[in-house]
């Protein structure tokens, strides 16, 4: 009886339900928010389609690992140019501000000086010290979940509505000047008078899901698949030094990362792992401002793969040597189309040394800049021979976590032609800088499907 009861009462109740809706019982499915695609800043749209991957002129340096395929790639975002240095510095000083904000919280909480009113470390306090005004959420989250990873502040929130003061004549107290004090080298260490950020301290830390091992391995669980990575995130200018033996190369050691007159040029001196966190990174920068405008996600930021890299550099061409189609590196007025070594020895024949600003030189017919020269670019793909042979012709990436040596596209500033080609294939290992190499990102594009033949399509009738 009770049961006939409650089968009666679920019954009317979903009658209820449904009119009150307005959907007359009809399945009209659950609806969201009406999707923009919106271009992400300073990336242009690379709309999918079909290519030839690979050699398809001679192997000439008899490497064997580029044979041709054609293979297909959805359309997504490609920055226009490679990261500046001006933009990894933007990276690298938010974490910078919050790792000092951190051991600022840190500090007032231990000494008890926790008043956001108040003149001294206190208003560097974390957020929650006051919960006042607190929603139950967050009074929830605090008592349950503060404090449960290996770190025991893991999870307060930092106030960031306080500016940090680097002028040492405004320390507002000595517990703020103990912790700026911690940040910089020590004093034995410092030269010419000038005090150095010490920057093995400056780390960022973020978590990823193996989502190739999940799928793979079905019986795992989700927390055997999130991993938790710190990386360092300054770059490493001694690259100028290490890279040319035997070379007078300080001027770019002590200037090219730190100095406004070489923010607009790419930066170097960056590893594999490096670019990957600085990609988590600016995913996390980007839905911080969604969630605060109460708009959806964006897709993450990532490195490209390689056959998305190859796809993007022939712009639109098939079978090109270079970007700008072939095969020859200057064009009909005896002009250099890139930045690289054209000549033995004779760095400064394309009218650049070293590097050049990222916007240099023609774009290809995506409208992106040095896909060719300039700086070699880390992709996401780890460097097989033979990866070619047996990866999927839809979206191919072969990113295999036990090798550690990943693939370099584009050719560098210091390279000959050959590694310019749209095809040639180089590695690194993921966790070596260089003075030539840098890295651009990409977004997955979501949304109506782009695909380069509906837009070959729609210029014919036109």
């Amino acid at each position: 009886m009770f049961i006939k009861k409650l089968v009666l009462f679920t019954a009317v109740l979903a009658f209820i339900t449904s009119c009150g809706t307005g959907d007359k019982g009809e399945l009209v499915g659950i609806k969201g928010k009406k999707w923009h695609p919106e271009k992400p800043y300073g990336m242009t749209l690379v709309p999918g389609g079909a290519f030839i991957m690979g050699k398809s002129d001679d192997d000439l340096a008899g490497v064997k690992d580029a044979p041709t395929k054609t293979v297909t790639v959805r359309a997504f975002y490609m920055d226009e140019t490679e990261i500046t240095n001006a933009e990894y510095r933007q990276f690298v000083e938010w974490v910078r501000d919050s790792t000092i904000r951190t051991k600022l919280a840190i500090l007032a909480d231990e000494v008890g000086e926790t008043d956001p009113e108040s003149d001294g470390i206190g208003q560097f306090a974390f957020k929650d010290a006051d919960t006042t005004d607190m929603s139950v959420y967050e009074k929830y989250m605090l008592d349950n979940y503060s404090g449960m990873g290996d770190d025991y502040y893991e999870g307060r929130k930092l106030n960031h509505d306080v500016d940090l003061i680097f002028d040492t004549d405004e320390y507002p107290d000595e517990y703020y000047a103990e912790v700026m004090d911690s940040m910089y080298l020590p004093l034995e260490e410092s030269y010419n008078g000038q005090r150095t950020w010490d920057v093995r301290k400056f780390k960022f830390q973020y978590t990823t899901m193996d989502i190739q091992t999940a799928a793979k391995y079905r019986e795992l669980r989700r927390s055997d698949v999130i991993e938790k990575r710190e990386i360092e995130v300054y770059p490493d200018t001694t690259v100028w030094i290490r890279d040319f033996s035997y070379s007078y190369n300080e001027p770019m050691h002590n200037d090219y990362f730190w100095h406004d007159a070489y923010a607009d040029y790419p930066v170097v001196g960056v590893t594999w792992n490096q670019a990957r966190a600085f990609c988590q990174w600016r995913t996390l920068n980007k839905n911080s401002y969604q969630k605060q405008r109460d708009k959806q996600f964006v897709n993450g930021f990532r490195l490209p793969s390689e056959p998305e890299w190859e796809y993007a550099a022939r712009g639109g061409l098939q079978g090109a040597t270079f970007p700008w189609g072939g095969p020859y590196a200057i064009n009909d007025r005896g002009c250099f189309m890139a930045n690289f070594k054209p000549l033995r020895g004779d760095y400064a024949a394309d009218q650049a040394l070293y590097t050049v600003e990222a916007k240099s030189f023609e774009p290809n017919d995506y409208n992106l800049y040095n896909m060719a020269g300039n700086v070699s670019e880390w992709v996401m793909s780890s460097y097989d021979p033979a990866s070619y042979e047996y990866s999927s012709t839809v979206n191919p990436s072969v990113n295999d976590t036990e090798n550690e040596r990943k693939v370099v596209r584009g050719g560098s500033w210091k390279d000959v032609a050959y590694f310019l080609q749209v095809s040639s294939r180089d590695y690194e290992y993921a966790d070596s800088a260089r003075s030539y190499i840098g890295f651009r990102t990409v977004q997955d594009y979501m949304g109506t499907e782009v695909t380069n033949n509906a837009l070959k399509k729609g210029k014919r009738k036109n």
